[in-house]
């Protein structure tokens, strides 16, 4: 049970759901009858641990208000197949995609949670005849699955991976081109996107994406922005996040408050000149 209730120290994210979206969201909840921006991402637009994500810190700069939609470890599946979060960002003044990674999605070896995208639920027929030694119900989480189907066989493992940087870019591209007004895909993390067919790194995130594979995505956005956070801003570690000790672990892999301050300079002045 302490694992269901952390204990003193835990950020309350008061969490909120939009229309008829399973999906919990960071709140408070925003009124979408006024003009707004949405924001569509995984744990870094969510905020996990950070009192003051940057999407508050956006609204606090520019006066737009913004309704963060992001879901810890979301891929492309959650919004892609979530009716009400495509609404909402059809209703958007402009919305802001994070670039997630190619991992959490379902694709033509295995199917992912459709909520919880970093769940691995199970392998095709496809990925067993490509890995028959393997046994699938070992593994609860696709990086996981990856980096030991990867240790196991590096060459077949490159068949998976261009399956999974194919279905990113479809979903992406479907995705962008679902929402009719304005949009600005954004990479944030804390390297520049690598150039392709480099050996995959399965720890950095956003997991698998590279230039071309945004390059051919930001060909359907009305603007890019590309994150790279300065040595100095990741350089805080754990100072200025909210945490409790048994949270300690999972608070040391995230972006802190000074990445975040960065992330919303540099999102503000995108977001000024779009609207």
């Amino acid at each position: 049970m302490a694992y269901d209730y952390p204990g003193e120290g835990a950020l309350d994210y008061y969490p909120c759901r939009y229309g008829k979206s399973k999906l919990l969201f960071r709140g408070p909840r925003r009124d979408l009858e006024r003009p707004y921006v949405a924001v569509l991402g995984g744990t870094e637009t969510y905020g996990k641990f950070v009192p003051v994500p940057y999407p508050v810190l956006v609204e606090e700069a520019t006066g737009v208000r913004m309704v963060n939609l992001g879901c810890v470890n979301a891929g492309l599946d959650v919004y892609v197949n979530d009716p009400a979060v495509l609404e909402i960002a059809a209703g958007a003044l402009a919305t802001v995609v994070q670039i997630v990674g190619a991992q959490n999605l379902s694709n033509r070896f295995y199917a992912v949670h459709p909520r919880r995208n970093d769940r691995f639920l199970a392998a095709s027929a496809l990925l067993r005849e490509l890995y028959p030694e393997v046994d699938f119900t070992e593994f609860h989480f696709t990086r996981h699955l990856l980096q030991s189907l990867h240790a196991q066989a590096p060459e077949r493992f490159k068949v998976v991976a261009a399956e999974l940087c194919a279905t990113w870019v479809a979903r992406m591209v479907g995705l962008l081109d679902h929402i009719p007004g304005k949009t600005v895909l954004m990479w944030l993390a804390d390297h520049a996107p690598p150039p392709p067919g480099r050996h995959p790194d399965l720890l950095a995130d956003p997991l698998m994406i590279d230039a071309d594979m945004i390059a051919t995505a930001r060909a359907h956005a009305s603007a890019y922005l590309e994150v790279v956070s300065s040595a100095a801003a990741r350089a805080g570690g754990l100072a200025g996040l909210a945490f409790a000790p048994l949270e300690q672990p999972a608070a040391l892999e995230v972006p802190g408050p000074a990445v975040h301050r960065e992330v919303a300079r540099a999102l503000a002045v995108a977001l000024q000149r779009l609207v």
